[in-house]
């Protein structure tokens, strides 16, 4: 074989290597360039919609999830949590729902969408801060007639298991109600109510 042939070989072989390690470089700079596009945590904390499975959640359980950095509540309600709203209507300051704090897929006597499913952002209408789930059984601290729902330490408003706020409480409305959708009877969209399933 020439010496000329071995050159040409070698220099071949170079140019693959080159492309090769090129090609891998053009590959690790355009990931992230990729990468780039998705919404960051930021993003989707200040409005992206967020996904919720509920697959686990059994009756009488609450689960949070953030969304637009604030809790939002997704609460499986029971038969008998679901009977004593009723039971609220006359102690609470807006029993029908009648201040828009809901979609209207939601203004009915059970807030949501379905009624053995609550959706709520976990802040209080007076101030913003974070009422707590006060079961039933909590009847020594919340009176002989409670049913159960939030109690928020910060001024003493208390909501029902619908979010209807009490008479007498500092907060001035109703716990909001998000927009969202069911994807599935298991996956919960919420920020957004354009996608049902």
């Amino acid at each position: 074989m020439s010496d000329d042939k071995k050159v040409n070989k070698g220099r071949r072989n170079l140019v693959i290597a080159c492309g090769a390690a090129g090609g891998a470089a053009g590959v690790a700079a355009a990931v992230p360039f990729a990468a780039s596009w998705l919404p960051s945590e930021r993003a989707k904390a200040g409005g992206a919609p967020v996904v919720a499975d509920i697959s686990t959640l059994e009756p009488g359980q609450m689960m949070t999830v953030e969304w637009r950095s604030k809790p939002v509540w997704i609460i499986r309600r029971t038969k008998e949590m679901v009977a004593d709203l009723a039971q609220v209507d006359g102690k609470v300051s807006d029993p029908k729902s009648d201040v828009p704090m809901q979609p209207e897929y939601a203004k009915n006597e059970y807030r949501s969408i379905k009624p053995e499913v609550l959706v709520l952002v976990g802040v209080c209408t007076h101030l913003g801060c974070s009422p707590q789930e006060k079961p039933a059984e909590d009847k020594g601290e919340m009176g002989a007639d409670w049913t159960g729902g939030f109690l928020c330490p910060c001024h003493g408003s208390k909501f029902d298991l619908a979010g209807r706020v009490y008479k007498g409480s500092p907060a001035p409305v109703n716990l909001e109600v998000p927009k969202y959708t069911y994807l599935s009877d298991t996956r919960i969209l919420i920020g957004d109510d354009t996608k049902g399933a």
